[in-house]
């Protein structure tokens, strides 16, 4: 489908814009799982600055999104309306380190590259984020957190553009992380981490990284088209132990399935619809909820609409 150009409403403030501006922009391949609609309207700002100046011109009545490297995400087959945004390019991707260790990126950075670079410079504390395949941005909106090690607990600020182009530099009291929670305002826009890192030796570092993405490999469907986990853990409990123990390893729903390898995790064979996979999802939920009493909750995002006619309600049963 497509929407009306939103940049003919919008109006000349636009030719100010540094960044790009594009109208019915595809969003599937901006997704691990490769499916979904377009986007109305996808601005990728130039930098900081640009990102205030565009959100403090734009239409209050005009929603945002903001993506990042479509890990965790399933954008539905009808498209996102409004305004989606996307952090790229060296202006949120900067990495620098001053002589106490204090490390500056930018929320654009893939966690895996920066954890790479930090063992490089000798620089500890961020191996576990080798096994997170997000960015910076959605770490710090997540809490992003593997192998024992969160995104809180080296964090020593942040900064943040509001939907009203405002810019905030943000302490981890601001913050208030814990599992897989952010307290920040959800209409903040992360620009850049700081934490402080540790000295560590960089062939100790790297061998942890390996052990991280051994691990991975070794228990994670890597090579498949998926969203990482699919369901955050009840408390006290494993997601992907109450997905198994219903019996749905294997699962498939149209072209998705759940992972024969690890079942938190859903997989695109090559021909599933965003529908299917959220169908499969919500399968999931039901049957577990039937089994245990339990509600799992998604931990992957779910955006935009659903084609005309489609409706999937939360907890149906079995295909």
């Amino acid at each position: 489908m497509a929407f009306p150009d939103l940049l003919d409403r919008l109006g000349d403030w636009t030719q100010e814009v540094r960044g790009r501006l594009q109208s019915n922009f595809n969003l599937a391949p901006y997704t691990w799982f490769r499916v979904g609609g377009p986007a109305q309207l996808l601005f990728n700002p130039a930098d900081e600055a640009d990102l205030a100046f565009f959100l403090k011109n734009l239409p209050s009545d005009i929603p945002v999104l903001v993506i990042g490297l479509g890990s965790n995400l399933l954008v539905r087959e009808g498209g996102v309306e409004g305004v989606v945004i996307r952090l790229s390019g060296k202006a949120f991707s900067s990495v620098e380190v001053d002589d106490d260790l204090k490390v500056t990126v930018g929320a654009a950075m893939p966690d895996m590259r920066f954890a790479t670079q930090m063992a490089k410079q000798g620089i500890g504390g961020f191996a576990f984020y080798k096994g997170i395949p997000g960015g910076i941005g959605g770490a710090l909106r997540m809490n992003a957190g593997a192998h024992g090690a969160e995104t809180k607990d080296n964090l020593i600020a942040a900064r943040a553009v509001d939907r009203q182009g405002v810019i905030h530099d943000l302490t981890p009291d601001d913050l208030q992380h814990a599992y897989r929670h952010c307290g920040a305002p959800a209409d903040y826009i992360f620009t850049q981490a700081t934490y402080q890192g540790v000295a560590g030796d960089p062939e100790a570092l790297k061998a942890e990284m390996d052990d991280v993405s051994t691990y991975r490999e070794e228990n994670q469907p890597t090579k498949e088209r998926t969203g990482g986990s699919t369901f955050k853990n009840p408390d006290g409990l494993s997601a992907w132990k109450l997905v198994d123990e219903a019996g749905l390893r294997g699962f498939m729903l149209g072209g998705a399935q759940v992972s024969p390898k690890h079942t938190n995790f859903l997989i695109n064979t090559g021909e599933a619809t965003a529908e299917d996979i959220e169908r499969l999802g919500e399968t999931i939920r039901g049957k577990v909820r039937e089994r245990t009493g339990l509600a799992l909750h998604w931990e992957i995002k779910r955006v935009g609409k659903h084609r005309d006619g489609v409706s999937i309600p939360e907890f149906m049963d079995g295909a």
